[in-house]
């Protein structure tokens, strides 16, 4: 074993250097800008971002304020259906109803048609995680190893296919749009495709690889509040079937609070509803699927239009509003500051 002494540095030997090397930017000079804080620059940067936060908030709530809307709740006008839905064991049976509204002005231009969910929690950890993205992307998987249980397989081993507790819980009510002209009913077109996030139809879903869809998806099960399979979602457009159905891909991205709307269709706009849905009387029918009672929630049917900022939220309006307001008031405030202070070394001077 070496001697303690044999690790120091013995007599004429070089003592090796801490210090950084003599370089520009080892040792903090190179060249920086520092700007000199007067009372023109602050009070000016206060007000003109004050004025640019103001203008800019008044804009998007005048926007917001602009959009035409209607909200029919049918949570109680379909008691009956929901009365139904209490017991899970009616889950084959159909139910359906109808709602009445009418439309006093024309709403022009595009119109979108949503669900809306209250006091349906979708942000609880073990919800938000009960999913397998790798099956949704059509790969084949083992979903034991997923977060998806207790909504996995059945106790035959039958695979659920989409599993977890967000596709089980999918809104699968049907909504369908009837106007009322003189003694005839006219059924609203409705499209229900172009509603997801491309990057979600395709990117993020596909379909497992085969000739057709029921063979892709052999061996496996719906979900067990679902009525039928996935890959009987939409026999009319196989596009829009499976994996990659636009409803489906919608529900799967999870609100982030209990009160919640989700894209549903647009109207196609041809013939009648060229220019959007006229004045008159129409009526919703509804096949009631979807229970609420249990956890006490509501269900709407919003029929909205868009502006250049986006859908009726006019929180990003407010925000812009309060933070303007803020910044102008703060400058107000330092102004006065300044004023006062100014003054008090005129009345010392003298």
């Amino acid at each position: 074993m070496k001697n303690k002494s044999s690790f120091l540095p013995q007599e004429g030997e070089a003592h090796p250097s801490r210090c950084p090397d003599n370089s520009a930017f080892k040792q903090q000079k190179l060249p920086a800008w520092k700007p000199q804080l007067t009372i023109a620059t602050v009070l000016s940067s206060f007000f003109l971002t004050g004025s640019f936060c103001l203008s800019v908030g008044v804009s998007l709530i005048l926007s917001a304020n602009s959009i035409r809307e209607i909200q029919i709740d049918y949570s109680d006008k379909c008691s009956d259906c929901s009365k139904l839905r209490e017991n899970s064991s009616n889950w084959n049976k159909e139910c359906h109803c109808s709602v009445n509204f009418t439309l006093k002005e024309d709403i022009l231009g595009d119109v979108f048609m949503y669900y809306g969910l209250q006091n349906f929690y979708q942000n609880h950890r073990r919800y938000v995680i009960s999913r397998s993205d790798a099956q949704l992307l059509g790969r084949n998987v083992n979903i034991q190893k997923s977060y998806c249980a207790p909504f996995t397989t059945y106790r035959n081993g039958t695979p659920m296919a989409p599993c977890g507790a967000i596709a089980n819980s999918m809104f699968n009510d049907t909504i369908d749009l009837f106007y009322n002209l003189n003694s005839s009913v006219i059924q609203v077109p409705l499209l229900k495709t172009g509603n997801s996030w491309w990057t979600d139809k395709n990117l993020k879903f596909h379909n497992p690889k085969s000739h057709n869809l029921s063979s892709a998806f052999a061996g496996t099960a719906r979900p067990p509040y679902w009525q039928k399979a996935v890959y009987l979602l939409d026999e009319e457009d196989e596009r829009n079937n499976g994996y990659v159905n636009d409803d489906l891909i919608i529900w799967m991205r999870v609100s982030a609070f209990a009160t919640f709307r989700n894209l549903y269709r647009r109207v196609r706009r041809i013939r009648q509803f060229a220019d959007g849905l006229p004045a008159g009387n129409y009526t919703f029918h509804i096949s009631y699927n979807f229970p609420v009672t249990k956890f006490k929630g509501r269900k709407q049917v919003i029929l909205s239009t868009v502006v250049w900022s986006g859908g009726n939220n006019p929180f990003l309006g407010i925000a812009y509003v309060f933070s303007g307001t803020a910044a102008t008031l703060t400058g107000f405030v330092i102004t006065a500051i300044h004023l006062k202070l100014r003054k008090k070394k005129t009345h010392f001077r003298k």
